[in-house]
């Protein structure tokens, strides 16, 4: 599948923008201050779009490469939007054997895009993860904080349902 996350340009607000400025102007010559401005910046936009990250670089006058390999080191950082409903597939062993790659590929299909990527509207956001600690419910998956279990294909609809679609 394409990337969908291009049709989804970066915006900003001015309030925004002054947040994350100031705090990396409180935090730029404290040893260690990347990963927090890091931080406060996916804080602030919910992910780290390529515009943000230069502007980390520039502004703490470290080489972009830096930035940009501190993020996708660490699995807390995400350089793709996540939509406003986040659904998250378990494809561990437990889930995966009782399907949940069905599951994955239905969800797939109804929302138009694969993994990590966004509706180009914003609203969903398809992730797999590796297990999250519901091996008795398997196979399963989450929708923000919602946890849905024992699942089937034919259970997509009706739980895409109670988000609008």
């Amino acid at each position: 599948m394409g990337n969908k996350i291009t049709s989804i340009p970066f915006k900003t607000t001015p309030e925004q923008m002054e947040e994350l400025m100031q705090f990396i102007s409180e935090n730029k010559h404290e040893k260690g201050g990347l990963m927090p401005i890091m931080q406060k910046a996916q804080g602030i936009y919910g992910y780290l779009p390529i515009e943000v990250q230069s502007l980390i670089a520039r502004e703490l006058e470290i080489p972009m490469e830096k930035v940009y390999g501190v993020a996708t080191f660490y699995a807390q950082f995400t350089l793709v939007p996540k939509g406003e409903y986040n659904i998250s597939v378990c494809l561990g062993t437990a889930c995966y054997v009782k399907g949940s790659g069905n599951i994955f590929d239905k969800l797939s299909e109804k929302l138009g895009i694969g993994a990590d990527e966004c509706t180009p509207d914003g609203r969903f956001s398809l992730t797999a993860c590796r297990c999250i600690g519901a091996c008795g419910l398997a196979p399963v998956l989450t929708v923000n904080e919602d946890v849905y279990g024992r699942l089937t294909v034919d259970d997509i609809d009706t739980i895409l349902a109670k988000y609008g679609i």
